[in-house]
């Protein structure tokens, strides 16, 4: 195993990985290369400029699981909290391969660099299957943000 940064050049597995992830929640609203096509240069741009980072994990050369970050500026603010926000997304790993350390690899990785940057807070929206994997990274349930869809 091994989780490295990801690269404008990996856009097309990490398209790939986004969806298979998100059609294997709910159906599709798109056909899968016309996704791809759509996705593939959104993550390229964003890698190359850094408005997102993503790390990636390899299996023998095959890039298998993924985690976007973005950080989030918040308005100055006259009190001691940090002025950034982290906000993690599309962590997925290909179901074969879980259970062996990918999906908290990928998740250090990410927190790690929310660290660096001095984080105020990090959030993200798990899947039901997820939960577990955060918890036990410190993230709990909070009733001190609300959200509208």
């Amino acid at each position: 195993m091994r989780i490295r940064p990801a690269l404008p050049a990996d856009a097309d597995a990490l398209a790939r990985l986004r969806y298979e992830f998100r059609a294997g929640i709910a159906d599709a609203a798109e056909p899968e290369a016309t996704f791809i096509a759509r996705c593939r240069p959104w993550m390229a741009e964003r890698l190359a400029n850094r408005t997102w980072q993503a790390w990636v994990a390899e299996d023998d050369g095959e890039v298998i699981g993924t985690a976007w970050l973005s950080i989030m500026e918040k308005l100055p603010n006259p009190v001691a909290e940090p002025e950034r926000h982290g906000y993690i997304t599309n962590c997925y790993v290909r179901p074969e391969h879980r259970g062996a350390g990918h999906g908290t690899a990928l998740l250090r990785a990410a927190l790690a660099e929310c660290d660096s940057r001095d984080c105020d807070a990090v959030i993200l929206w798990p899947t039901p299957k997820s939960r577990s994997l955060y918890t036990r990274h410190g993230f709990a349930v909070r009733d001190d943000i609300l959200e509208r869809r």
